[in-house]
């Protein structure tokens, strides 16, 4: 928790990214470029579909903004893959009265013209995580049906187990 005046003007990153083969710093280049920020939060290999104040970078950031504070995120997706839970939380950041940037999308959320968009761009963010699932969905089916195996290959063979097993109870 910060001291000092009741209003702020920080400048405060987040990005977030799903899996551990992805970089959060490309994300803090591109914002570090345009905006000047007094202090970073992240969350890495942790999914959009997980709440953002379930994420522990995300909880620290809405604990740690006061009235006054921008958050900036490289876009609306790294908030979240969900519409309600995005837009939930620019409310929720809005009331602490703190704005909200979109580097990607180029607006401040926290304006009607904002939340327009914000709105229209969550539902397309949590569509394309539908589109993701029934692509994976359909890949799977496919390969049942091809006969390939699925899943990770075997590190040992299922007699081989058996036996040892049966030898040592």
């Amino acid at each position: 928790i910060r001291k000092g005046p009741a209003m702020s003007n920080d400048m405060i990153g987040y990005t977030r990214v799903s899996t551990t083969d992805q970089d959060i710093q490309g994300h803090k280049a591109s914002i570090e470029s345009a905006y000047q920020i007094a202090r970073w939060f992240e969350d890495e290999a942790i999914s959009g579909t997980t709440t953002a104040l379930h994420r522990p970078g995300f909880a620290a950031l809405f604990d740690y903004v006061r009235e006054g504070d921008t958050v900036v995120v490289p876009a609306i997706d790294r908030l979240g893959r969900n519409t309600i839970d995005v837009l939930s939380t620019v409310e929720g950041l809005k009331a602490k009265g703190v704005t909200v940037i979109s580097q990607r999308e180029g607006f401040d959320l926290s304006t009607p013209m904002g939340k327009m968009m914000l709105t229209m761009l969550a539902g397309v963010a949590e569509l394309e995580r539908q589109n993701i699932r029934e692509r994976q969905r359909a890949g799977l089916e496919r390969a049942k049906v091809e006969g390939r195996p699925l899943g990770r290959p075997r590190k040992a063979d299922g007699a081989e187990v058996a036996a040892w097993r049966r030898e040592h109870g």
